[in-house]
């Protein structure tokens, strides 16, 4: 079942253990996915696509 939950930046921060702003910088420097919903201006991913996005990221890069 896909979930159409969708996420802010906040959301995205608290899952990946981050501040909000890393995660405008991901998207700023292109390696968050394109918004799926843009509301008012703000960007918005479904949960789904952030978990496929968090599976695919390298993990630790050598810690």
């Amino acid at each position: 079942m896909t979930d159409r939950t969708l996420w802010s930046y906040k959301d995205i921060a608290a899952h990946i253990q981050v501040q909000p702003d890393t995660v405008r910088s991901y998207r700023k420097h292109g390696l968050l996915p394109p918004p799926d919903q843009v509301k008012n201006g703000k960007p918005y991913w479904y949960r789904d696509t952030v978990r496929a996005w968090v599976a695919s990221r390298p993990r630790n890069r050598g810690r």
